[in-house]
């Protein structure tokens, strides 16, 4: 039985780290010919065009790591607080049900939706509206993942907080928020995730200005150039495998 789960542990592992490993094989090819079972010619330019002043990948990086970070830190921020809130409320239950309205629709459907009320802002086609349009979603996510934290233990510890004459101030800050602090850098990784993949709203809202790596994973398939595609995935999935080490190193065993 040992012997059994060893294999099939080891065959799951070899599905998950084979498809990064031939995105980043691929990347350091620069022609494949057919009938050739493997690429012909091997190069390491794809990696060196991202330094070059000309090349469109860096921008990208830059813009999806910027619109990550600020989008991940704003809905866990608001994600918590909210989600206290709606704990609390007597609407409860229907506050809940309207955090879940954005995820009705697919988001190509749903950025075409509210594209004409970001004409009206003059936000198409800007980063600012890129970063709300993600923000419509992760918000409500960052707000229903932190609803499991408000349950009758936390209420317990803020109540015994109060009874001891701290304020609503000091509780929230020295209490609840050390209480929830695992929580909230795990809804921050998942919040950055979600941004960091987003393409429907972004392709949508951003109009084809803001090129963002996602983005730029589409361009490169759509032009064949399967190359840069693989360089362009391989930095896709660079930061999850970081935020999976991260999360498994030092804040699995905090919330275990």
């Amino acid at each position: 039985m040992k012997t059994k789960l060893s294999i099939w542990k080891g065959l799951l592992a070899v599905v998950c780290v084979l498809p990064p490993c031939i995105l980043l094989a691929l990347s350091f090819f620069k022609q494949w010919s057919f009938p050739a079972i493997l690429p012909d010619v091997y190069s390491t330019a794809a990696w060196s065009d991202i330094f070059k002043p000309n090349n469109n990948i860096a921008p990208a990086i830059g813009a999806s790591v910027l619109i990550a970070l600020i989008v991940a830190l704003l809905a866990s921020v608001f994600g918590f607080v909210t989600s206290m809130v709606i704990a609390y409320h007597r609407y409860k239950k229907q506050l809940l049900m309207l955090t879940y309205l954005p995820f009705i629709l697919s988001p190509v459907i749903f950025a075409v939706c509210i594209k004409f009320y970001f004409i009206k802002m003059q936000l198409v086609g800007t980063v600012g509206g890129v970063m709300l349009a993600q923000l419509i979603i992760a918000y409500p996510y960052a707000t229903i993942f932190f609803m499991s934290f408000w349950n009758d233990r936390t209420l317990q510890f803020r109540k015994l907080s109060q009874t001891l004459g701290a304020s609503s101030v000091y509780t929230f800050t020295r209490v609840l928020i050390p209480m929830a602090l695992p929580m909230m850098i795990v809804a921050f990784f998942q919040c950055f995730l979600i941004s960091w993949f987003e393409y429907g709203l972004t392709l949508v809202i951003g109009f084809g200005k803001v090129q963002t790596l996602t983005l730029k994973v589409f361009q490169y398939l759509t032009e064949a150039n399967i190359f840069y595609a693989a360089l362009s995935c391989s930095l896709l999935v660079l930061p999850p495998i970081i935020l999976l080490w991260i999360n498994k190193k030092f804040i699995y065993h905090k919330m275990a």
